[in-house]
């Protein structure tokens, strides 16, 4: 005749003293409560495990933390597995790996991932702005979520308001951004669909806007209003740097000393500060010389040509153009990278070789084999035009009002 457990009471469980050797209670089913010589009560769980009928045991935690009744409910759910050929071990097991996955694979955990690569695929600056941007409408949301849960609702929701504003490239940004995040999760086995691939289709894309800019016979205009600026000599400079050298706000600013090459007359910006990440060398015409001969008086002891004015040791703000130019009364008409559009566009009214213009410009040449004789072929041709269109900038200034100008002009008197 089978045995009968009496089922336990708390009473019973209360009143249950430690010995000298931890022994159990049965409450029936395979549910015990397990005295340890300490005094802990213990609930655990003895079964035979699926196919090989082994016996085993589950804890269920610890009373009182887990009272009668819960552990009841917890081994009556262990049974329902069981029934099912389910072992609640190996049950337990793999919800505790699948918990630990998804908070190691959040949004949050794989967005910081993605800024470490995409630190070596751009400028960190740009990075670092692609990240508060992140940090800002993002991640507040998303940062805690595991990505496999992650759907366009959710994602929408944080859009829309962002939208409504009217802050379209800010959401084809994040658009972007958020995407990346998503490939890496699925290229890295987190998830198998990336849900957000289409998502940037459901808002208006944003207004191409060109970097303002003039027309090439307002040229000499802006040479007389640099002449006549109230601004510091070095941002003077550092406009007329740019300008002779068709370089981006960014890479003017961070010129350094050491990337000057005198003697072969180049420049040579390295890669890590270059907008596509590939070196750009630029050919010195005899005017840029010049004017490296004004700016090495001010800053020829420093590291970078345009020295920060609050910290020296460090590179001047890009920015500094683009305030020097709204000075000079072109607020509205003309921003720092607008200066490349007017030697672009001088130049190919001229008949420059569009591709020769466009290497000046550090155009990435989409025909890989191209650009890659482009390097070897154009550095000469491309001297050829920086010459010509230092020439014409020369000419705009009237011949007395170009820094560069003037200091060529000021050694012609010095060796007469």
């Amino acid at each position: 005749m089978a045995r009968t457990t009496t089922p336990l009471n708390d009473t019973q469980i209360k009143n249950s003293k430690p010995r000298d050797k931890e022994y159990s209670l049965a409450d029936g089913g395979g549910l015990m409560l397990r005295v340890k010589p300490s005094g802990s009560k213990l609930w655990i769980f003895n079964y035979s495990r699926p196919y090989t009928k082994k016996r085993a045991n589950i804890g269920l935690g610890k009373y009182p933390d887990v009272t009668l009744a819960a552990a009841k409910k917890k081994a009556e759910a262990a049974r329902k597995l069981l029934a099912d050929n389910i072992d609640p071990k190996t049950h337990r097991t793999e919800q505790d790996q699948n918990s630990k996955q998804a908070l190691e694979n959040t949004f949050g955990v794989l967005a910081e991932k993605w800024l470490v690569l995409k630190k070596q695929q751009v400028k960190a600056e740009t990075a670092d702005k692609a990240w508060q941007t992140m940090k800002k409408h993002v991640l507040p949301t998303l940062e805690n979520v595991p990505v496999h849960v992650i759907k366009p609702k959710i994602v929408i929701d944080i859009l829309n308001p962002i939208a409504s504003k009217g802050s379209l490239e800010t959401v084809k940004r994040l658009c972007r951004n958020i995407n990346e995040v998503m490939r890496l999760a699925v290229a890295s086995g987190h998830i198998e669909v990336n849900y957000l691939t289409d998502i940037t289709k459901l808002f208006s894309a944003p207004k191409k806007q060109n970097m303002a800019t003039i027309k090439p016979e307002r040229l000499p205009e802006l040479m007389l209003a640099l002449a006549n600026a109230s601004i510091m000599k070095s941002t003077r400079c550092l406009v007329e740097w740019q300008l002779h050298t068709m370089t981006r706000p960014a890479e003017a600013a961070t010129a350094r000393w050491c990337d000057i090459d005198l003697e072969k007359k180049v420049w040579v910006i390295p890669e890590e500060r270059m907008k596509m990440k590939k070196p750009h060398t630029i050919p010195l015409s005899p005017q840029v010389l010049a004017l490296l001969d004004v700016i090495k008086a001010m800053s020829g002891h420093r590291e970078y040509l345009f020295p920060n004015h609050r910290d020296p040791k460090k590179h001047a703000n890009s920015q500094s153009a683009n305030v020097a130019l709204k000075r000079m009364g072109f607020a509205g008409e003309l921003v720092s990278h607008g200066l490349r559009s007017l030697a672009s566009t001088t130049l190919n009214e001229q008949s420059f070789n569009p591709d020769v213009i466009e290497a000046a410009l550090a155009h990435i040449d989409k025909n890989e084999v191209r650009a890659a004789y482009n390097r070897a072929e154009y550095i000469e041709r491309r001297r050829v035009m920086m010459c010509w269109w230092s020439e014409h900038i020369e000419k705009s200034a009237t011949g007395n009002m170009s820094l560069a100008n003037q200091y060529k002009e000021l050694n012609v008197i010095n060796i007469k």
